[in-house]
């Protein structure tokens, strides 16, 4: 066999020599503006990478399954739990579904149990579920310890041994402070609580995990990538110090432990992210002298970048974020209905949200090759650099006390509050573009008589308010209420507002500005009148009154908006909003004297900006 390079005729190109070429091209533009970016997370991103770039990255020699992991728990495939959530208040209807989830494909039912009360319920909640051959996992128990000891008692009475079922229960006392502000009772308490369940049930269920550690809250919430690993670890972290100390051993505790993270939308970052977890992870279990460094990942769709208008879209965006998930190794994946911001899931959504999975697997096969993401330059060092930012975040942490000291100071809520606010004020300002949101919106799409009560999916611990909580949100709800506000009005009787736009000279310029104000009004659901264009100012501006229209928006060139501001104001001034798309520049105070009221263009804040429509318009 020729070990003989293919393509060796041509020379090989040094970087030193792409860099030339490229700031040849730029002309001098700056080249850390125009080909860096520079991520949320805080790190930067080169144009490109080279294999020179994974020259340190040490975790490369290891094979998957093999420490630190970052190449997946398995040198085998890469096959992962298709899990399905049934949340139901009413048990009967939480088994019909589950038992239709289960017979449809998925290999894990997520059951609500907090109205379990008896072994009576769990007959009616496990009715045809073979529990030795389908993963079952318990959410909302008001007391795990009740709701283990009445399955085990279920199990008995079915001659099934506890050895025999898998899963897990969602006991995070950690996440319920997060999300409440409160622990659900004294710290010391739910340390004692966990340790009980451990003692108790560690070994008749061998092959069900006990503890939780829910960072897809920290996603929910607005967090980075970064602040998800890095605070996740320390989460993860003080749970091991917190039990060991009391006497439960540390390979008890990594083998029964689920991280469970968010997957959003940014699709390398997020296959880079489940990647960098278990690689962080496993050095957080060596640290602690474990001999089992493995940590089992469960993956959920982002809820944050989820939207209730356009809501089809949202089907694109979990199409990508579960190929993430698979691809960057999680061990168990969840899928959200596409509807279920504004609903709780159908027959129709939740199969959709099913079959992405199957799909994925049985006709693309991305559960048979093992960490395909390995050697690609830019994946391993979006990996390397989100481990390593996140690593520093968790030192800092544990050097400040830990994270319960961190959570009890609000410093870990504080962090995320300040990342959501810039990420809101990206979506605001269209730098981040939620697709039928604030960008290309449906114009005639209602919602408001679609929008239903949410299945109960409530955690049943007690919140006392104790401790700031972070703050549960999508980033799209305030473009939501925005338009959801113009259907109540509508709906009670008011005229849907209409804005008309006045398009005038250059072709090009009036469709392009006509087009950009389209979309801004559109995010707000008003009635939007386009136009071929008119001959005069004059003419455009009695057409508008002819319309009714409450907001005209005059659309033409730069060196033409002079002349179109003069002959139109004269018209409409008075008579309605006189906007103008496009930023006026030095012709600021003379256009506003004519009356133009408004100047929208890519600088506008949208929110702010509607929202002072909306006023105007009395709608708010």
């Amino acid at each position: 066999m020729s070990n003989e390079k293919l393509f060796s005729e041509f020379p090989p190109i040094t970087t030193q020599q792409w860099e030339d070429v490229i700031i040849k091209d730029l002309k001098g533009a700056d080249y850390e503006k125009k080909l860096v970016w520079k991520t949320p997370e805080g790190f930067k991103v080169k144009p490109y990478y080279r294999e020179e770039d994974l020259k340190n990255l040490t975790y490369l020699q290891a094979n998957p399954a093999e420490f630190p992991f970052v190449r997946g728990n398995s040198d085998k495939n890469n096959d992962w739990e298709i899990r399905q959530d049934a949340c139901q208040k009413d048990l009967s209807r939480t088994n019909m579904t589950a038992v239709d989830i289960v017979k449809r494909g998925a290999q894990s039912v997520g059951l609500n149990v907090k109205n379990v009360k008896t072994e009576q319920d769990f007959a009616i909640l496990l009715k045809d579920i073979d529990v030795t051959k389908v993963g079952i996992h318990f959410m909302n128990s008001a007391d795990y310890a009740i709701t283990l000891d009445l399955f085990e008692n279920y199990l008995t009475a079915n001659k099934i041994s506890p050895t025999q079922v898998y899963g897990s229960i969602d006991f995070d006392f950690f996440g319920c402070a997060l999300k409440y502000g409160s622990f659900g009772g004294p710290l010391e308490e739910c340390v004692k609580t966990s340790v009980e369940l451990f003692n108790k049930f560690a070994t008749k269920f061998p092959k069900f995990r006990l503890l939780t550690v829910n960072a897809q809250l920290l996603h929910n919430s607005g967090a980075t990538a970064v602040q998800e690993l890095g605070y996740a670890l320390n989460w993860a972290n003080e749970y091991l110090v917190l039990l060991t100390e009391k006497g439960v051993d540390v390979n008890t505790i990594a083998e029964r432990m689920t991280l469970h993270v968010a997957v959003g939308s940014n699709y390398f970052m997020e296959i880079a992210k489940i990647r960098a977890v278990r690689m962080l992870m496993a050095n957080v279990l060596k640290a602690h002298n474990a001999k089992h460094t493995q940590i089992f990942v469960h993956a959920s769709t982002s809820k944050w970048n989820k939207t209730i208008y356009d809501p089809n879209v949202n089907m694109l965006r979990t199409t990508t974020e579960a190929m993430s998930a698979a691809l960057g190794g999680a061990n168990s994946i969840h899928v959200d209905a596409y509807d279920d911001t504004y609903k709780c899931a159908d027959e129709f959504s939740a199969r959709i949200a099913r079959n992405q999975q199957i799909i994925l697997k049985e006709e693309s096969y991305f559960d048979k090759i093992v960490d395909a993401p390995s050697g690609s330059y830019y994946i391993e060092n979006l990996t390397d650099a989100i481990a390593q930012h996140a690593w520093k975040l968790f030192q800092g942490i544990e050097e400040a006390g830990g994270f319960a000291t961190a959570f009890k100071a609000g410093t870990i809520q504080d962090a995320i509050v300040q990342t959501a606010h810039q990420r809101d004020l990206d979506i605001a300002n269209r730098r981040t573009i939620i697709l039928g949101t604030n960008q290309y919106p449906s114009q005639h799409e209602t919602m408001l008589d679609k929008i239903e009560s949410k299945c109960d999916v409530d955690c049943t611990c007690v919140p006392t308010g104790e401790y700031e909580k972070l703050h549960l949100y999508r980033g799209s709800e305030v473009f939501e209420e925005l338009r959801l506000a113009t259907e109540r009005a509508v709906k009670a009787g008011k005229k849907k507002p209409i804005v008309f736009l006045l398009t005038y000279g250059n072709l090009a310029m009036r469709k392009a500005r006509a087009g950009f104000a389209l979309n801004f009004f559109g995010c707000a659901g008003y009635e939007i009148m386009d136009n071929a264009g008119f001959k005069t100012p004059e003419e455009g501006a009695n057409a508008a009154i002819s319309a009714k229209a409450d907001i005209v928006v005059l659309c033409s060139s730069d060196e033409e908006y002079s002349e179109l501001v003069n002959g139109a104001c004269v018209v409409l001034k008075g008579k309605a909003n006189i906007t103008l798309a496009g930023h006026p520049g030095d012709n600021l105070e003379a256009f506003k004297a004519a009356g133009v009221s408004e100047f929208i263009h890519v600088r506008s804040n949208l929110i702010e900006t509607l929202m002072a429509y909306q006023k105007q318009l009395e709608i708010l």
